[in-house]
């Protein structure tokens, strides 16, 4: 997927634009389809790169023998 490759404050930008013109509710049908599956794409990017991130963190902490008590394993906050 192309989109991979944006920057996440680009995507999350995108997906507000998206939001905000949804919210407004003049949008056609067809082109508010186009929209949402627009905005769940962009979703699942910034949803990936929080994961990366997170991840990244969480191993940088192990490596320094610290883990952060608010981080569970699983990757959700407590």
């Amino acid at each position: 997927m192309a989109e991979k490759k944006i920057m996440f404050n680009d995507a999350m930008e995108q997906l507000e634009e998206i939001v905000r013109q949804l919210e407004q509710g003049d949008v056609p049908l067809e082109q508010a389809l186009t929209l949402y599956q627009k905005g769940m794409e962009l979703s699942k990017v910034c949803h990936d790169k929080l994961q990366n991130a997170e991840s990244q963190l969480v191993t940088m902490m192990k490596d320094g023998k610290e883990v952060p008590a608010d981080i569970e394993m699983d990757g959700n906050a407590k």
